[in-house]
C-alpha cells in the first residue's frame, strides 16, 4: 500500500464533507500556501500527512508496529451517513451506535495529539537518543497528557446534533476541547461529523460507561456557535467546507493574521 493509497485517519469523517452534485470532489484551503485548491473525486488526497500513533488504553503495551486505533469502519459509516441525513433510525442499533461514538472519540483524540507528536519527535531528534529510545519518549509524553483525558470521556454522555442550520468546518485538527478552547470554559467536547452534524460530549456524573447516545434535532449551535472559529485556529495543514465563500473568509483571515505576524519582525 502506497501513502497516498493509506487510509487517512479522518477519511471517514471527511466522506461528508465530498461534493456530488455534478464535478466531484472537496473544496478545501491549504494552510501551506493559502491557496483554495479542490480534490477531485471521494478519497481526500490532500489529507496526507503522516501520523504518529500512541496507543491511550490504561496500562496498553506499545506497540510501533501498530499505525492507528481499532475502529469498526462498516459500522462507523453507517453512523456518519445516518447523522448527515439526520436519520437516526438508519444509524444501527443501540450498541453499534455506542460503538460508532467510541470510534469517533478515537479519531477525535488521535487527530489532536498530532501536533504535541511531531514537536516532540523533532525536539528529541536534536539529542543523542536512537529512534526507539525517542519513540519511547514520545509516548511518554503524550500518554501522559491524553490517558487521563480518554478515560474522562469514557464516562461522558455523548449526544447527536444534527440539521444545524450553519455548515461546519472540519480541519486536521476537528476535536475541541471546550473547557480549555472556550473562554469562559465550556463543559463540552465536540467533533463534526459532516456538514450539518456535531458530536458533543458532557461530564455524566456517573460511573458507567454505558450510557445510550442522544439524538437532537438542532435550530441553533447555543454556546457551541464560535465552533468554525475555533476548527480555523486548531488547523494547521487543510480546511474543508462545503462553499468557497467559508474559504475565503477564513483565507482573509490567514493572510491578516501572518500579515500581522510580519508586521511584528523588526528588520
Amino acid at each position: 500500500m502506497t501513502d497516498q493509497d493509506r487510509l487517512h485517519p479522518l477519511r471517514p469523517l471527511l466522506k461528508n464533507w465530498v461534493w456530488e452534485h455534478g464535478r466531484i470532489g472537496t473544496r478545501y484551503l491549504d494552510y501551506v500556501d493559502g491557496e483554495i485548491k479542490f480534490d477531485d473525486g471521494k478519497k481526500s488526497h490532500f489529507a496526507a500527512e503522516e501520523y504518529v500513533y500512541v496507543p491511550l488504553g490504561n496500562g496498553a503495551e506499545d506497540d510501533a508496529s501498530a499505525d492507528r486505533p481499532a475502529i469498526h469502519d462498516a459500522g462507523l459509516a453507517r453512523f456518519l451517513r445516518a447523522a448527515q441525513l439526520g436519520k437516526p433510525e438508519e444509524a444501527g442499533s443501540v450498541a453499534d451506535v455506542q460503538r460508532a461514538v467510541q470510534d469517533c472519540v478515537e479519531i477525535g483524540l488521535y487527530s489532536a495529539y498530532q501536533r504535541e507528536a511531531r514537536e516532540a519527535l523533532a525536539r528529541y531528534a536534536q539529542e543523542p537518543m536512537f529512534d526507539d529510545e525517542i519513540r519511547a519518549a514520545v509516548v511518554a509524553d503524550i500518554r501522559r497528557i491524553y490517558v487521563g483525558m480518554r478515560e474522562q470521556l469514557a464516562l461522558y454522555d455523548f449526544s447527536v446534533l444534527y440539521g444545524l442550520p450553519m455548515p461546519l468546518l472540519i480541519g486536521d485538527a476537528p476535536f475541541i476541547d471546550w473547557r480549555v478552547r472556550a473562554s469562559p470554559a465550556l463543559p463540552f467536547v465536540s467533533l463534526p461529523l459532516g456538514p450539518y452534524c456535531l458530536l458533543v460530549g458532557a461530564p455524566s456524573g456517573r460511573k458507567s460507561r454505558i450510557a445510550p447516545v442522544v439524538w437532537k434535532a438542532a435550530a441553533t449551535m447555543g454556546p457551541l456557535k464560535d465552533h468554525n472559529r475555533q476548527i480555523e485556529e486548531q488547523t494547521r495543514l487543510w480546511l474543508v467546507a462545503t462553499t468557497d465563500d467559508q474559504l475565503v473568509a477564513a483565507q482573509g483571515r490567514i493572510a491578516a493574521t501572518l500579515g500581522s505576524r510580519q508586521g511584528d519582525v523588526k528588520p
